[in-house]
């Protein structure tokens, strides 16, 4: 079993309707990204999206990329990671 890390890039946009919304993207899944209302939700979305890109990829079958500098990492055995949200102050 291998895992696949990426690292989320979260950048503030808007949808189609004008309400605010969060893009969730990694660099190195080229097309692979998605859109919430809020980046915690984003986030999720990208896991999903991520998990059914890996998952084309591997049946194509095409390398999943590895790309340390882009985000991208590979690890020989299972893994967990775990997201902490910090709170933000207002203002």
């Amino acid at each position: 079993m291998k895992s696949y890390i990426f690292e989320v890039a979260i950048e503030k946009d808007a949808f189609e309707d004008g309400r605010k919304a969060f893009r969730a993207s990694c660099p190195a899944l080229k097309g692979c990204h998605t859109w919430a209302p809020t980046e915690k939700e984003a986030v999720a979305r990208f896991q999903e999206a991520a998990q059914l890109y890996v998952e084309d990829l591997i049946a194509a079958p095409e390398a999943v990329p590895v790309k340390p500098d882009l985000g991208a990492f590979e690890m020989a055995g299972p893994c967990v990671v775990v997201n902490v949200w910090e709170e933000r102050p207002n203002g």
